[in-house]
């Protein structure tokens, strides 16, 4: 049984805070889409990517226990494609 875990999940393209509890068995992939699902962002999972830290989080089948999040943790979910600054 795993324990859940309380996030607060940045999404980078409204700037939009959720407030999240997770169980730590969850996928970062799927962190990152639910992210998006409550933002109303229909564009693919794939065009983004989520940080802890500061450091890009390897997604492949890691869950948040793998990627030793800490409860209360702040994620950050941002496109792949960078912006070009105005």
């Amino acid at each position: 049984m795993s324990s859940s875990i309380p996030l607060r999940v940045t999404l980078l393209d409204t700037w939009e805070e959720h407030d999240l509890e997770l169980p730590s068995e969850t996928l970062i992939t799927e962190v990152k889409r639910v992210a998006l699902a409550r933002s109303r962002i229909r564009r693919s999972p794939t065009e983004y990517e989520v940080k802890y830290n500061g450091a890009r989080m390897i997604e492949d089948q890691r869950t948040l226990a793998d990627a030793g999040v800490a409860p209360n943790s702040a994620l950050i979910v941002l496109s792949t494609r960078r912006r070009p600054a105005k």
